[in-house]
């Protein structure tokens, strides 16, 4: 018996010892989660965890007059900002006085020398985590900016030491329009779906800015190349229907994270030498591009890449926030309150809406483009922009974009206080 008992007691403790192993790893686990992600606050903290006292506030919303003018005449994407808020330090930046001094990067091997090899491992890693571009085997260029990007990309494909004639620059209306970049190498040249010529450069921005529809190059000649502007193509606005592959793909950090006046835009270029040029036109128009936007785009990417890769752990202050989720909720409210507004009204309509399977979320999802394509549907009004504008609401006109002035482009990222003051007016109008 007494045997037989302290085999028993020998098992329990046996028992409770794995118990409490197993336990241990798994409470093990979980704290390496946590200290990851706290690693990653200290990060980018800075020493003693302490951000510097920012000079902008990121303060509740202010408080609109009701007879603001509500201008969503650009993409300004301030919605952003609640969720950068919520984020709290974690999304901080602090920069020493002794960094980012030189125009060179640490790295001397890097095509473009000016670009930060921790930005260069946060672009690949984000697009890796999405899925939306292939990486492997492109070379990154950065810019200020996806604007400077196509300009570079349009010196770079105009080949300018080989020619005396402008390369014509098309896109599909209705299209992001660039007839203001003047050059000698390239000029615009209008509607791709109008264009009879053999060489030319398209710029096939998808999903499209102003209407939000999925674009792919139209010309079809031997002498056409293509640009594809994919600054849309991410989570919130579009399902990922898979990567990318083009030979020049531009992408900016304002329209993915919300961080506008960072400035700061990324090319994945597929040739050596046309990658070459377009740091070539970086170099010579900027002397390069701002270290401190570089080093705070790092930052906000890695807090964007942590909040999917890792496993957020059980915590007290909830789940860790996730830009994509934030985004695509906010996003997919706004349309469903306009669509019903618009069609409570009868004055307007929109491009229907479009859904598909997101291989990035994993089910369908439905499109939510950063802008509303708003056509007035009122007899007698030939201008929608001037209809708007005499209820203080400020949009581009369809023309800008090669479309019909019937139509306007509005601003879809607006603080949530202007999307509800935008939706008051407009279904007073009928």
């Amino acid at each position: 018996m007494a045997g037989a008992g302290a085999g028993a007691l020998a098992g329990l403790a046996a028992c409770a010892t794995l118990a409490c192993n197993v336990a241990g790893a798994v409470l093990f686990l979980l704290s390496q989660d946590d200290e990851r992600l706290r690693r990653g606050c200290a990060a980018r903290l800075g020493a003693g965890g302490v951000a510097s006292q920012p000079v902008e506030e990121c303060g509740d919303e202010e408080a609109l007059a009701p007879d603001a003018v509500l201008n969503l005449e650009l993409g300004d994407p301030t919605m952003y900002r609640a969720f950068w808020r919520e984020v709290g330090d974690c999304g901080a930046t602090v920069i020493r006085g002794c960094q980012g001094m030189s125009y060179f990067s640490d790295d001397d091997a890097v095509l473009c020398w000016f670009l930060e090899p921790e930005l260069e491992r946060e672009v690949r890693r984000l697009h890796r985590i999405v899925g939306n571009a292939v990486v492997d085997g492109y070379h990154l260029v950065v810019g200020t900016g996806a604007t400077q990007l196509y300009q570079a990309a349009m010196y770079a494909l105009s080949s300018p030491a080989r020619r005396d004639q402008p390369v014509p620059v098309v896109s599909p209306a209705p299209y992001y329009s660039t007839d203001l970049l003047l050059s000698d190498f390239y000029r615009w040249a209008g509607d791709a779906n109008t264009f009879t010529g053999d060489e030319c450069i398209e710029l096939v921005c998808s999903p499209n800015n102003p209407d939000g529809a999925i674009r792919e190059a139209v010309v079809r000649s031997a002498g056409a190349k293509a640009i594809h502007d994919l600054v849309y193509y991410w989570p919130q606005y579009t399902p990922i229907t898979g990567p990318a592959a083009h030979d020049i793909m531009l992408f900016s950090v304002s329209k993915l994270t919300g961080h506008a006046g960072t400035r700061l835009g990324w090319a994945l270029v597929k040739d050596r030498e046309v990658a070459r040029n377009m740091v070539y036109f970086v170099d010579r128009s900027t002397t390069g591009v701002c270290k401190e936007s570089q080093m705070r785009a790092t930052e906000i990417l890695g807090v964007v890449s942590d909040a999917y890769e890792a496993v957020p752990p059980a915590r007290a202050s909830g789940a860790v926030p996730r830009l994509f989720d934030f985004a695509q909720r906010r996003l997919e409210e706004r349309w469903r309150i306009l669509r019903a507004t618009v069609a409570a009204t009868g004055a307007f309509s929109l491009p229907e809406e479009t859904s598909g399977y997101c291989n990035f979320a994993k089910q369908t999802v439905t499109a939510c483009p950063a802008f509303a394509w708003l056509r007035c549907e009122k007899e007698g009004v030939e201008d929608c922009a001037e209809l708007l504008a005499g209820h203080k609401i400020v949009g581009s006109g369809g023309e800008q974009f090669g479309g019909d002035a019937r139509c306007v482009r509005i601003n879809m990222l607006d603080r949530d206080n202007v999307f509800n003051m935008l939706v008051q007016r407009l279904s007073s109008i009928n």
